[in-house]
């Protein structure tokens, strides 16, 4: 349900293995990517439930994050945690000053046209893409039509206001293009 809070949010993924002393490499999600070394206790999804794991050394690598997980001293056995999910639970996030928003929040949301209150679907993921995110927009129960769109997240320019308590985000977005 829009507005609704998850208690865990992913903050990071492991990719592969490191080395031969059962380290990993990590793709973070967080910004900046360094902030993932803040988090030592996490959860991984591993057959289909969340587990505790604890990153008992992590440090920066080139571009991306090599780390330990504390009891994994094998290339073999940190190979199956490659492809997993880290994640920690959501009030461990720092705080956001008013006009920011983590991406979580932001899915679920019904997305309204600002100029005549339509509505174009809702929020079902976002995208990096390096310039600026985008918004992925999936028709719904209600919507205009059943297009999906993709909306840049450049607030003031396309991106109105965003009442999460009323699960709403307002679009300057011509429902045509």
């Amino acid at each position: 349900m829009a507005g609704e809070t998850p208690s865990r949010v992913v903050i990071a993924k492991i990719t592969t293995v490191y080395g031969v002393k059962g380290w990993v490499k990590i793709h973070s999600f967080t910004q900046p990517m360094q902030n993932f070394l803040d988090y030592s206790h996490c959860q991984v999804r591993k057959n289909g439930r969340w587990q505790e794991l604890e990153i008992d050394q992590s440090r920066i690598h080139g571009k991306g994050i090599v780390a330990h997980i504390k009891g994994v001293d094998d290339r073999e056995l940190a190979r199956d945690y490659c492809g997993l999910e880290l994640s920690v639970a959501v009030d461990e996030l720092p705080a956001l000053q008013d006009d920011e928003f983590y991406w979580h929040q932001l899915v679920g949301l019904a997305v309204y046209t600002s100029r005549d209150d339509q509505l174009l679907g809702k929020v079902d993921h976002l995208i990096e893409t390096g310039a600026n995110d985008v918004l992925v927009v999936k028709p719904c129960a209600g919507s205009i039509d059943d297009r999906e769109r993709l909306i840049p997240y450049l607030p003031g320019q396309y991106i109105g206001a965003i009442e999460l308590d009323e699960g709403r985000l307002a679009v300057e977005w011509d429902p045509e293009f």
